[in-house]
């Protein structure tokens, strides 16, 4: 067997962090639309969690917040003039598209893209796909900056294989790391990917709120990745009626254990049986969490699942990192303190303190994109992205002098917040070792 870890790579959110509301089914989201954001307390929150992880022992990387002001998408609109001038024409003229050029989206790296291991993938290497992330205009910009931090992170064709974004039509809406799960019953054996989708291509869907992942996508990056152990089942109709925007709102899972509300899945026991029958050398693990123990409004406003469920190195049970929001929700703690006085599974329970990130509508399973990587893997990954302690403290310091602790949507419009932003990022590329014209704007 060939020793593999799982590793995390955060997003790391960006200096215009802010609460606009512009994704449907988002309720957080939605609720604190207009209110005040603070970028400050955010990324350090976002750093204190990256390192939380590093100092349990999982290799921890960050990935850069893209430029926003994204301004080459407004001077697409036919906008012109000085980049402050653009900026202040979109904000008079078309305000919606200006807020989706300024959202911090990318922060939540769960939909930056599909990962594949070298223990699933044919060629050996491990393969990634960024998300197109179709279905809201302001994450539709993301794919072509994610597969640039990637290619920085995972620089070597060797051992990965970075690919584009599947064509951006609705057919093929792809959200990301957020609808799959891999299980397995160590790191570095073949596992089940449980790739899971909300309608299909063709399909009428008259639904409150829109199904984001389509079957055809998902079958599109299997394929593409040449992955063993493919699973796909179909999202619960009410999960996403309810809110349930994607399934890492209702579901996680690592090595052998699924951890779910009944809600996830339109078929439980349907999906159940084709993970079973495609689990090789193991037999997974089902927890599963009941409506009358933790109604799916609690499930989603505490984001119990949207937890990271993580093997610490040396204990043989899981642990769960779990928002505050879990913690002070009384249904949600009862459910997660019976998991780790259980015999199960899951066995430690750990909270964190990502208030910014949720008041958006993601929690700390959003903020990262987990990587199984090798040894050899792991050593060909780009150092200056790795957090280590010196790196944690620099970041910290860089994100105190740059960013702002109060920021409004009329803030966004500001021609001084793009200088700010600009002059965080190009420091930011010199920290990470992203080299020279990493940003559209470093281009001159």
């Amino acid at each position: 067997m060939i020793s593999a870890v799982e590793a995390n790579a955060d997003g790391l959110i960006g200096p215009t962090h802010s609460y606009a509301g512009l994704s449907p089914g988002n309720l957080a989201s939605s609720l604190n639309k207009g209110e005040a954001s603070n970028p400050r307390a955010a990324v350090l929150q976002g750093l204190d969690k990256m390192k939380t992880l590093a100092d349990l022992g999982l290799p921890q990387f960050v990935l850069p917040p893209h430029e926003r002001p994204n301004i080459p998408f407004l001077r697409s609109l036919g906008f012109s003039g000085s980049d402050a001038q653009v900026l202040e024409r979109a904000w008079k003229d078309a305000p919606s598209f200006a807020a989706a050029a300024c959202s911090a989206s990318p922060m939540w790296a769960a939909n930056a893209a599909t990962v594949t291991p070298s223990a699933d993938a044919h060629d050996g290497r491990v393969h990634f796909t960024p998300a197109n992330l179709i279905t809201n205009l302001h994450r539709s910009l993301e794919h072509d900056q994610t597969k640039r931090a990637l290619d920085a992170l995972f620089p070597h064709a060797s051992r990965f294989a970075v690919h584009d974004a599947l064509p951006s039509v609705a057919h093929l809406a792809d959200e990301g790391a957020a609808n799959h799960v891999r299980l397995c019953r160590d790191h570095g054996e073949p596992g089940v990917n449980l790739m899971v989708w909300g309608r299909e291509a063709w399909e009428h869907w008259d639904g409150p709120y829109p199904a984001r992942q389509t079957r055809e996508a998902s079958e599109a990056i299997m394929r593409r990745h040449a992955a063993s152990g493919a699973v796909l089942a179909r999202q619960g109709k009410a999960a996403i009626a309810g809110g349930t925007f994607h399934n890492d709102v209702v579901c996680v899972g690592a090595l052998d254990t699924l951890f779910f509300h009944e809600l996830a899945f339109e078929d439980t026991e349907a999906t159940k049986a084709a993970i079973r029958a495609a689990a090789d050398g193991f037999e997974p693990q089902f927890v599963e969490v009941s409506t009358a123990d933790l109604p799916l409004a609690d499930a989603i406003s505490s984001y119990l699942f949207n937890s990271m469920l993580i093997r610490v190195p040396g204990q043989d049970r899981l642990t769960l990192i779990c928002p505050t929001e879990t913690r002070d929700n009384p249904r949600s703690h009862a459910v997660a303190q019976g998991l780790a006085a259980s015999n199960g599974p899951i066995g430690h329970v750990e909270y964190v303190d990502v208030r910014q990130s949720m008041r958006n509508g993601g929690g700390p399973a959003c903020l990262r994109l987990r990587v199984v990587l090798t040894e050899a893997e792991l050593a060909a990954t780009n150092p200056a992205m790795r957090l280590t302690d010196t790196l944690h403290a620099r970041l910290s310091d860089w994100g105190r002098r740059w960013y702002r602790d109060s920021l409004t949507a009329h803030d966004l419009a500001d021609p001084a917040l793009l200088d700010e932003t600009r002059g965080a990022l190009d420091e930011l590329t010199r920290i990470l070792n992203l080299g020279g014209g990493f940003y559209p704007f470093q281009h001159g």
